[in-house]
């Protein structure tokens, strides 16, 4: 059966805005790599360098926060994929308010960070990483809430399934990527305290 051009044109738009997706989380995945290795790199001075520090007891909560969030995507996105939009709504909302909850969680470890004396411009820059890359990784949460919300207000009725199963696959593609990231950043942090 051969499809309408319009339908082709269609389907090349999604593969477009997936492949941007992927582009954007490779070059995300780049630049946390490289202050990875300048952590490492910078660490590997001198004995006077290193966090010397103890990270904050929030990051355990909001880690936690973060991985049911990853959870509750997924439920969401399963979800769409057979069109129940009243689940879907309901795990997006649940995602939503996880992802909030990272961020108070978040804020409240920064507060801890420099009730310690870790403040971010010190003379220790190794306690500065800390700071480089939470808040980095922040700057994308808040992203992907913008995308979930983005998500939660075009889901109904009255878009095409296959537009709302494409735009829950995409924010579940982003969101467990920061799920993911965070796990990353978290452990870098732990094993280099």
């Amino acid at each position: 059966m051969v499809q309408p051009k319009d339908s082709y044109d269609y389907l090349a738009t999604l593969k477009a805005k997936k492949f941007s997706l992927y582009v954007f989380l490779v070059v995300s995945f780049m630049l946390f790599a490289a202050w990875s290795s300048g952590f490492i790199v910078y660490t590997a001075g001198g004995e006077d360098k290193g966090l010397k520090t103890l990270l904050p007891h929030t990051f355990i909560f909001s880690t936690l926060s973060i991985l049911l969030s990853s959870a509750t995507i997924h439920l969401s996105y399963s979800a769409a994929k057979i069109g129940n939009l009243a689940k879907q709504k309901l795990w997006l909302v649940m995602t939503i308010l996880l992802g909030a909850l990272f961020f108070v969680l978040q804020y409240n470890a920064w507060m801890e960070l420099a009730r310690s004396g870790v403040m971010f411009i010190n003379n220790n820059a190794s306690q500065s990483f800390i700071y480089v890359f939470v808040w980095a990784h922040q700057a994308h949460i808040f992203a992907g809430v913008i995308v979930l919300l983005n998500a939660l207000f075009k889901a109904n009725n009255k878009q095409p399934l296959i537009k709302n199963r494409f735009r829950m696959e995409l924010a579940s593609v982003f969101w467990h990527f920061l799920d993911i990231l965070w796990i990353y950043i978290y452990v870098f942090l732990l094993l280099n305290q």
